[in-house]
């Protein structure tokens, strides 16, 4: 069963919106990592800050929808893991039908981009940051669990100073 639907999001865009309550810890979809990108320099601008997720190994995915649509919030409703080989969009927290979906885009994020982040929650940091370890130490910390395994594999000297700290 579908669980999820896209339509105007007063984030930005287009969004995407449950289509009834979910539980933490459930899967809310599936990520289609079919659409892999072989030569990066045909991609327009806007693919590549839009529409492309950014992988271990330097592969890169043109992302469909629905998780396309997908916005960012500081106050991120989920997360993505890897399960058996497929990436999978999990809740961070219970979920209630008609929600928007969002996901911290910073959670996995190993880049240097920015942008100015209006996502309206309580906690907006204000500027999107796009390398994980830029986020503060506690958010870091807060984040641990929620970081897929090929992230923390790439990463793992700067996830052991991180832990060794605290």
């Amino acid at each position: 069963m579908k669980r999820v639907t896209v339509k105007v999001s007063k984030i930005q865009g287009k969004g995407v919106y449950a289509l009834e309550n979910i539980k933490k810890g459930e899967i809310v979809l599936e990520i289609n990592d079919s659409h892999a990108v072989k030569d990066p320099s045909k991609l327009t601008k806007y693919q590549h800050e839009y529409e492309c997720d950014y992988l271990a190994d330097g592969k890169i995915v043109l992302m469909q929808p629905p998780e396309r649509h997908i916005n960012h919030s500081c106050d991120s409703s989920t997360y993505v893991k890897t399960i058996e080989g497929k990436r999978k969009v999990f809740a961070m927290k219970d979920i209630k039908k008609g929600d928007e979906i969002t996901y911290d885009y910073s959670i996995n994020g190993y880049n240097d981009g920015t942008f100015d982040c209006h996502c309206g929650s309580k906690n907006c940091r204000g500027v999107y940051q796009g390398n994980f370890f830029k986020l503060p130490k506690d958010l870091q910390i807060r984040y641990l669990p929620y970081l897929d395994n090929w992230f923390v594999k790439e990463h793992e000297n700067e996830i052991d100073r991180l832990t060794r700290k605290h």
